[in-house]
């Protein structure tokens, strides 16, 4: 039973499909801005599903979330000398992007300990991976205020915003975070996880309209555009709730299974209030003695230092497998021993 990664397993919705096979005659190149139709759809849901309000000029489609993460750093400038701050449990793309750009990568949970850094770019993750963890609108806002102060850009990760489980997880756009103003903000948002459309390349960017203008002025030049026929089923999924909200009951019935088998067998689970992951430990094991306790009995996760020095005494299992797999993982469980 693989658990390590979080891939999407389910069917790509007939809506996405339908909508991507009709604009398959598509011989022109498309546009790096995206159609207005996508832009709109991306505007659409974000203020229909999350409260956030933003001009659908002022989005950019990108070729998966992965792909801005890595390329953000280089897109904005950034250089030797420059920080790049992110959590410290982290996707590692965050540091990898900084490193591309030969900016400095700086774990860090707080701003107020980088001191004297030139800090160019801070990235935030809520819902986290891999701890599902929620940041509040009140820390949110005072990491804004903080970027804001030193011209500095926060780029928030958002792409399990919809996955919320026990707290309801709130854009850094939202008014609450932002105050009505974009200044110094983005979004990143990817329909891998909501829409099964991971194999798709399939998301986008949007916030401080000047930001944007610049992030679209170089791609264009730089060819970074996604697909007529993606762009187009990606305009389909945003514009249809239902398929997301079916999607999403698969994955919590899947999330209840798999956390009541685990803390049956004497499991203990971390954060996981939101995402696809359940962020586990257990007394008297390191992540990888977590790791060789759960392969043995045919059930592969992933360690939690993959993601930072912090996540050592934690593993990371996703819930995106089949229902065979989760139930197959949960009976294993109940067979482990209790110590």
């Amino acid at each position: 039973m693989d658990l390590s990664v979080g891939t999407p397993v389910d069917p790509v919705p007939p809506v996405v499909r339908k909508a991507l096979a009709s604009a398959a005659d598509s011989p022109g190149y498309p546009a790096t801005h995206g159609t207005a139709r996508l832009r709109e759809a991306a505007a659409g849901w974000l203020a229909r599903r999350h409260g956030v309000r933003v001009d659908p000029a002022a989005v950019l489609p990108v070729i998966g979330s992965k792909e801005i993460v890595s390329s953000l750093p280089l897109l904005l400038g950034c250089g030797p000398g420059d920080a790049v701050v992110h959590p410290e449990l982290a996707y590692p793309t965050y540091g990898v992007g900084a490193r591309l750009a030969g900016a400095d990568a700086v774990a860090a949970d707080g701003l107020a300990s980088l001191g004297p850094r030139r800090v160019r770019l801070v990235w935030v993750n809520s819902p986290a991976n891999p701890t599902g963890r929620v940041l509040p609108a009140t820390h949110l806002r005072k990491m804004a205020d903080w970027v804001r102060e030193r011209g500095a850009v926060l780029a928030a990760d958002e792409c399990y915003l919809e996955l919320g489980w026990e707290d309801r997880p709130q854009s850094v756009l939202h008014p609450d975070v932002c105050g009505g103003s974009f200044e110094g903000l983005l979004g990143v948002y990817s329909l891998s996880k909501r829409s099964n459309l991971a194999g798709y390349r399939a998301g986008f960017v949007t916030g401080d309209p000047a930001l944007v203008a610049s992030l679209l002025e170089i791609r264009r030049h730089a060819g970074m555009m996604m697909p007529g026929p993606v762009q187009a089923a990606m305009a389909a999924a945003l514009a249809d709730d239902a398929h997301a909200d079916r999607q999403r009951a698969v994955y919590q019935a899947r999330r209840a299974r798999l956390r009541t088998a685990l803390t049956g067998a004497g499991w203990q689970i971390d954060n996981s209030e939101a995402g696809l992951y359940l962020w586990a430990s257990r007394p008297g094991l390191d992540c990888w003695g977590g790791v060789q306790a759960l392969a043995e009995a045919g059930i592969l996760v992933a360690p939690g230092d993959f993601y930072g020095p912090a996540g050592n005494h934690h593993i990371r299992l996703a819930f995106t497998a089949t229902d065979e797999r989760i139930d197959a993982a949960a009976a294993r469980l109940a067979d482990l021993p209790q110590s």
